[in-house]
C-alpha cells in the first residue's frame, strides 16, 4: 500500500500553509498572547485599543478573531468534509488530517477541532459552521474544560450517545472561567453531567439547537462489531475524530519545533562554533526528528484506517512527540527558550492544553489494551 501523499493532497498543505502565513503569521501570534500576558484587569481589555475584530487586526486576550475564522472558512478549512453538493469541497479525513497539521505548526488559536465536527452536521448551524460564520466550541461529558467559550456561538455537546447543538448562552450560564497554561487558549469549567443529552429525539432539520443527525457520520469507524460500551454510534465517532485531529495539531507543533531547534543551532554561536556543532545538541535534534516522524507515519495511517486503535496510538505518539520536543526545543535555544520574547513555550503550553483534550494518555492506554484483549479473545 502506498502511503505517499497525492499531488493533490500536496498542494492542499501547502495552500493551507500559504493562509496562514498570510493571515496568522508570527506577528499576529505575537498579538493574541502579548494582549493576554499584559491583562491585568480581571478580564478587560488592554487601553490601546484592546481587541481588534473584524477589521484585520489580531484579536487579543484570548477573544477569537472573527475576521480571521470567516477567511478560514472560505478558505474551506472546515468544509472540507462536506459533500461538494452541499457547498463543500468533498474530501475526507486524511485531507482534514494534513490541514490541521498545518494549524498545529502555525499555533493557530480557536476551537478548530470542535467548528469542523459541527460542519459536517445537518441544520443551518452546521452550514454556518462551514462557512466560518458560526463559531462552535464542544463540551464533553468527560468533564474536560470548554475552550474559547466567551467568543462561540453554538457548544458542541456529546453524551455518552448522544450529541446535542446547544446555544453557548446557555452552556455559559453554568460555566465558570479557568487560569489555563495557554495564553491563547481561554478554558471554562462546566458541570460534568447534562442527562438530558441522553433522552429521546434528533436535531430539528432547520438547524434549531437539538440533538445531532447520525445519518450524516457513517463510515469505517462506526462499525459495532468493536466489543465495549460507546465504542459505536455518533457520539463515540465524533468524540475518535476529534482526538485524531487534535493529534495532527499535535503532530504540526512537533514538527515546527524540530524547525526552530535546528534553525537556532545552527545561527546560535558558542567557542567561535555553532552550538549545532556540539554532540549533545546534534542528538537532541535527532531525537525530536524520530519523535515528529514516527507520530506523523502513526496520524497519518489512523487518518485512513479511522481504527478506534490507530487513532489511540496517534494521540497517544503525538502528544508525546509535541510535549518532548517542546521540551527539548527549550534546552537547545538554552534560557532564551524560557523568556516572554521566545515562541518555543507557547508550543510547550499549548501541547500541555491539547494532551488533556478528547482522548488522554490513561484513556488512550485503555483503549489499545481493550483493543489487544479484542484481539487475544478472537483468536482463541
Amino acid at each position: 500500500m502506498d502511503f505517499q501523499l497525492t499531488d493533490d493532497q500536496r498542494a492542499l498543505r501547502t495552500g493551507m500553509r500559504e493562509v496562514l502565513e498570510r493571515r496568522f503569521p508570527r506577528t499576529r501570534l505575537r498579538a493574541v498572547v502579548d494582549g493576554d500576558a499584559e491583562r491585568g484587569d480581571g478580564g478587560a481589555a488592554r487601553g490601546d485599543g484592546g481587541a481588534e475584530r473584524g477589521d484585520g487586526g489580531a484579536a487579543r486576550g484570548g477573544e477569537l478573531d472573527r475576521a480571521l475564522w470567516r477567511e478560514l472558512g472560505a478558505a474551506g478549512l472546515f468544509a472540507l468534509r462536506v459533500p461538494e453538493s452541499a457547498g463543500g469541497v468533498g474530501l475526507g479525513l486524511p485531507e482534514v488530517v494534513l490541514a490541521f497539521e498545518e494549524a498545529g505548526r502555525a499555533l493557530l488559536p480557536g476551537p478548530l477541532v470542535a467548528t469542523e465536527l459541527a460542519a459536517g452536521l445537518s441544520g443551518s448551524l452546521a452550514a454556518g459552521a462551514a462557512r466560518g460564520e458560526t463559531v462552535v466550541t464542544a463540551l464533553d461529558e468527560g468533564g474536560a474544560p470548554v475552550e474559547h467559550l466567551a467568543s462561540a456561538d453554538v457548544v458542541l455537546t456529546l453524551g455518552p450517545t448522544a450529541v446535542e447543538m446547544v446555544p453557548a448562552e446557555e452552556a455559559a450560564r453554568s460555566a465558570a472561567p479557568m487560569r489555563s497554561v495557554d495564553p491563547a487558549t481561554p478554558l471554562h469549567r462546566t458541570p460534568p453531567s447534562r442527562t438530558r443529552l441522553d433522552q429521546a429525539g434528533r436535531t430539528d432539520q432547520r438547524g434549531r439547537p437539538g440533538q445531532a443527525n447520525q445519518a450524516d457520520r457513517t463510515g469505517p469507524a462506526d462499525r459495532t462489531d468493536q466489543a465495549g460500551p460507546g465504542r459505536s454510534g455518533l457520539a463515540a465517532r465524533l468524540r475518535r475524530e476529534a482526538a485524531l485531529l487534535t493529534a495532527a495539531q499535535q503532530l504540526g507543533s512537533a514538527s515546527r519545533t524540530v524547525e526552530l531547534a535546528v534553525d537556532h543551532a545552527k545561527h546560535r554561536t558558542q567557542f567561535g562554533r555553532p552550538i549545532g556543532a556540539f554532540q549533545a545538541v546534534q542528538h537532541l535534534c535527532a531525537q525530536m526528528l524520530v519523535r515528529a516522524e514516527s507520530a506523523r507515519s502513526v496520524v497519518y495511517a489512523a487518518a485512513v484506517t479511522e481504527d478506534p486503535g490507530d487513532i489511540a496510538a496517534a494521540k497517544l505518539l503525538a502528544d508525546e512527540a509535541a510535549v518532548h520536543n517542546a521540551r527539548d526545543c527549550l534546552q537547545v535555544h538554552g534560557g532564551m527558550g524560557f523568556t516572554w520574547e521566545a515562541d518555543v513555550h507557547l508550543h510547550l503550553k499549548r501541547a500541555w492544553v491539547r494532551a488533556g483534550q478528547w482522548q488522554s494518555a490513561a484513556e488512550g492506554e485503555e483503549e489499545l489494551a481493550a483493543g489487544l484483549v479484542l484481539t487475544v479473545e478472537t483468536c482463541l
